[in-house]
């Protein structure tokens, strides 16, 4: 068995759930969001051939296939010129992907469905692996809709939460003091392209049998509940389940393996939050336990905060309030161990891990309060 590629932060995992299947995702979310960075840094990673372009009403296709070349038109052959563009690439990212015009739409649906580009005289295999596009929002026309489809992989990103805001401006400082003085440095190459085909090898040699009933039951449980899905679609997100097999260091899917349905079947927003509580409610598998500990997170990044704020005054009313926190952490502490106990998942394990450090630090602030 391949040796799993794993990421710990959940764009990453969709950008290699999309890498792995071999197959295209379209990025939501408000602009600033680094989605068009972090395709860039993944194909650094790869040493892949990288094509980028920020689309608009006015994108001729040249800018995109490549110009005719002249000269070799002068002598009655149509040949386009697509060194350093689209066609050459093997990782490629279109920002504002559903602003393209009809010319550009069309060309793209073939490219995507069969990686051949249809050039009028002739037709140019492609050696494209995966394309990553990129909207602030989802496409309502009626003509985009079949085109969105094409995109089997779909997340919808949020902007950084306010906890996480410090670490977002060191960061970013931090990326703009290498872009700098390190302009001309390459990243460290990870994996290669061949490597990743035989990766996606693994993924389609994985036994989906286990799982294929659940899946078909999840279909009807999405119907029931108003999300239909096209039958392409029903078909193609097997791949996406092999792939989190092959994730996780498996050859044989799980359960557990059905929760990247959450990347597949949402059309927007609203679906999103009706399939992640269709998933919830069907499917035995660390979800739940995955659910709890992140609203259990959230609510102690915010007890933080406020035992932080409250840390300077002198009241007995705040020496109450925090031996109340104390208890209640303990309470807590219980519930999050309890977790650990019944599920020996790597990914619930590793958020245990989180809130029990969250929840030690309070108490080390709380403690230093109290006599």
């Amino acid at each position: 068995m391949v040796e799993p590629f794993t990421g710990r932060d959940e764009e990453g995992k969709v950008i290699i759930l999309t890498l792995l299947s071999r197959e295209h995702a379209v990025l939501i979310g408000e602009p600033g969001t680094a989605k068009s960075a972090m395709i860039r840094r993944v194909s650094e990673l790869l040493n892949a051939k990288f094509f980028s372009y920020l689309l608009t009403r006015f994108t001729e296709p040249s800018e995109l296939f490549g110009p005719i070349d002249i000269k070799a038109l002068e002598e009655g052959r149509y040949v386009r010129m697509i060194s350093g563009k689209l066609p050459s690439a093997e990782i490629a990212f279109l920002d504002e992907i559903f602003k393209a015009n009809s010319a550009i739409l069309n060309a793209l649906n073939t490219l995507l469905q069969e990686r051949v580009l249809y050039d009028g005289y002739c037709e140019i295999a492609v050696p494209l692996w995966s394309l990553f596009g990129a909207s602030n929002e989802v496409p309502e026309e009626t003509e985009l809709l079949a085109f969105y489809d094409r995109f089997l992989v779909k997340h919808f990103l949020k902007p950084v939460p306010e906890n996480l805001w410090k670490d977002l401006l060191d960061k970013a400082w931090a990326l703009e003091k290498g872009l700098y003085y390190n302009e001309a440095r390459r990243s460290e190459i990870v994996m290669d392209m061949k490597e990743l085909r035989k990766l996606h090898e693994a993924v389609l040699e994985v036994d989906l049998e286990p799982v294929k009933h659940k899946l078909t039951k999840l279909f009807a449980a999405f119907e029931s509940r108003g999300i239909h899905i096209s039958d392409r679609r029903k078909g193609k997100t097997l791949k996406v389940v092999a792939s989190n097999a092959v994730l996780e260091g498996r050859s044989k899917a799980q359960e557990q393996d059905l929760l990247v349905l959450k990347y597949v079947v949402p059309k927007d927003w609203d679906e999103l939050e009706k399939v992640n509580t269709v998933l919830s409610e069907e499917l035995k598998t660390p979800y739940k336990y995955l659910k709890e500990l992140n609203e259990i997170k959230t609510n102690l990044q915010e007890l933080l905060n406020y035992v932080v704020s409250l840390q300077p005054v002198e009241s007995k009313y705040v020496d109450y309030r925090f031996k109340q926190f104390m208890k209640d952490l303990e309470i807590t502490r219980e519930r999050v161990a309890s977790i650990a106990v019944e599920t020996q998942d790597r990914a619930v394990q590793r958020v245990v891990e989180e809130v029990l450090n969250l929840i030690e630090q309070i108490s080390s602030i709380i403690k230093k309060r109290l006599p």
